[in-house]
């Protein structure tokens, strides 16, 4: 679909709900890629949904993390995706294949993972209460960023929009911008609150278009500033903001901000509710305040890379908020005029008649001359809201979609079985079995397809980070009352007893057999309302379905064995 012709030319943000993406989990993230194609959802099982936005359906789920998917990153070409999870451990894996290619285990929880805008091989990520840390994924090296103050570690970075500088915040509202390759500070500054106080940095950025930035402070303002500037007026400078956003009103503060795809609307989620405002970057007016459903608390906003539309995630659902589209199906000459009054036509002299007598003989033009010329229909015009200002050409290889296998019910052939042409005596040896006697190679995978290779772990060493910081998105660390319980999914035999939320009593002499009938679970409490003493009462969450057999708990013990 042509990009240039969906250009509206009223206001170019959002006005009202268009539908939810439900992932089946909970959704925690969200991030579109360059193109805005796609839109990877991480969830609060591990696993990341990648949908095709176009046609609003799952093309891919990755059973990445054990634990709750807390960042979420495309890399350029969109070949890539990179991933952290509540249990310190950040995965680069392979959009088409759904395979990882390597994973990095940190000290602390990671909250905020960036791809290299130009530069596939490096990732900026953001551990807890850690400085910031340069990745280099070919050789697995690692670079710490320098910071302001060794003693206030609440830092926050982001690259610039060509990746050829990062930005950082820290929590005494110091930024600082380094050179990205030698990690040199370029300038710096500090965020003032009016008098001489400042104000923790949360978060900070870039535009796609444009050297624009945005930094989101605890003082409940967002800044926007020039790039330029910033880098002008060197180290210890003192920029003037281009606007101070903020809800006068309510004091609301904000959880998550981002730039509309052309730089020209900014938007930010409340950290109260399920409310989305849109300002017009250039004036600073708030053109839109788009509601969600009451009492839901926003998790993620972002915007699409080249249209209208946001994205942001509440209860675990992704909402989708877009513009009133009407449809207008009639159609005019070109020349026709709409007109508001009565107007008095002036008649040309010859107008009516058959040969114009004073016409001269012209040359060619218009249509007659547009029939000689000859129409170019194999060169492709790159679409310009693909490119960057200092890019000619589209990326060839880039990964737009993904394409999806039509699921077979009844496959007439076996993939992996013999040929249809060999013929096998009944009681031959194995050494007479194609492929010979190894039956390993016969077998096909679990996953229906070759061996997956293990992917390597690089354990990142950093001096002075507390190990026992627990994320954010799981509660706060030593108050019991207000840590929730341990997202994600069961880790089995692995988890050893920490992860299992009852403790099975010993059990002394031969475990009488559990019957499996319906009978017997209404007798023993599970199945009814009703039971004796020693009946145990289902919670509704963990009730069993019509029909279903004994739920995993019940398998593992029996009811004399469990609290």
């Amino acid at each position: 679909m042509n990009l240039e012709l969906l250009e509206s030319f009223g206001q170019n943000y959002p006005e009202e709900a268009d539908g939810t993406l439900d992932c089946i989990s909970m959704a925690l993230t969200c991030t579109f890629n360059r193109w805005g194609t796609l839109l990877a959802v991480g969830c609060n099982d591990g696993r990341i949904v990648i949908w095709d936005f176009l046609t609003r359906g799952i093309a891919k789920i990755i059973s990445a993390h054990i634990h709750p998917v807390c960042s979420l990153c495309w890399n350029r070409d969109g070949h890539k995706l990179v991933s952290a999870s509540t249990d310190n451990i950040v995965s680069q894996w392979d959009v088409l294949t759904g395979d990882c290619d390597q994973r990095f285990r940190f000290p602390s929880p990671i909250l905020k993972l960036q791809y290299h805008p130009r530069d596939i091989d490096k990732v900026l990520v953001c551990p807890m209460k850690s400085a910031p840390v340069l990745l280099t994924l070919s050789d697995s090296k690692h670079v710490v960023l320098p910071v302001d103050d060794d003693s206030d570690l609440n830092v926050v970075a982001a690259f610039d929009r060509r990746g050829e500088y990062i930005y950082t915040g820290n929590a005494k509202g110091k930024i600082l911008v380094l050179n990205t390759n030698t990690q040199e500070l370029v300038a710096s500054f500090r965020v003032t609150t009016g008098t001489s106080n400042t104000t923790a940095i949360k978060s900070i950025e870039f535009a796609r278009k444009g050297s624009c930035f945005l930094i989101n402070t605890a003082d409940r303002i967002i800044r926007v500033y020039d790039g330029r500037e910033i880098l002008t007026c060197g180290r210890d400078g003192e920029p003037e903001p281009m606007q101070k956003l903020q809800d006068l009103v309510n004091r609301t503060p904000w959880k998550r901000c981002c730039f509309s795809g052309d730089g020209e609307y900014i938007v930010a989620g409340s950290a109260r509710q399920h409310a989305l405002y849109i300002w017009e970057k250039s004036i600073g007016n708030l053109v839109k305040i788009l509601h969600g459903t009451r009492g839901e608390l926003l998790l993620d906003v972002a915007w699409h890379p080249v249209r209208p539309i946001i994205a942001s995630i509440s209860s675990g659902v992704v909402s989708i908020w877009a513009q009133n589209q009407v449809e207008n199906w009639s159609a005019f000459a070109p020349d026709f005029k709409e007109l508001d009054e009565n107007v008095e036509y002036e008649e040309r002299e010859s107008e009516f008649d058959i040969e114009d007598e004073d016409k001269s003989e012209p040359e060619q033009t218009g249509a007659d001359a547009a029939e000689d010329e000859e129409v170019d229909v194999t060169t492709v015009d790159p679409i310009v809201a693909f490119c960057s200002s200092d890019e000619e050409l589209e990326d060839n290889k880039a990964l737009l979609y993904l394409p999806i296998a039509p699921e077979v019910e009844d496959p007439e052939e076996n993939p992996f079985g013999p040929p249809p042409d060999t013929s096998v005596p009944p009681g031959a040896p194995d050494d007479a079995l194609p492929g010979g006697g190894d039956k390993k190679q016969r077998q096909p995978s679990s996953e229906g397809g070759p061996a997956k290779k293990k992917a390597r772990t690089t354990t990142i060493e950093l001096q002075g980070v507390p190990s026992d910081e627990v994320h954010p998105l799981l509660g706060v660390k030593g108050d019991s009352k207000s840590k929730k319980k341990t997202a994600g999914r069961p880790k089995g035999s692995k988890g050893k007893d920490k992860d299992f939320s009852f403790r099975p009593k010993p059990y002394k002499g031969e475990r009488p057999p559990y019957p499996m009938g319906p009978e017997a679970l209404s007798g023993s409490g599970l199945g009814g309302g009703g039971g004796g003493e020693g009946g145990m009462k289902v919670r509704a969450e963990g009730a069993l379905a019509p029909g279903s057999l004994v739920s995993q708990a019940f398998k593992q013990h029996n009811i004399g064995g469990m609290d």
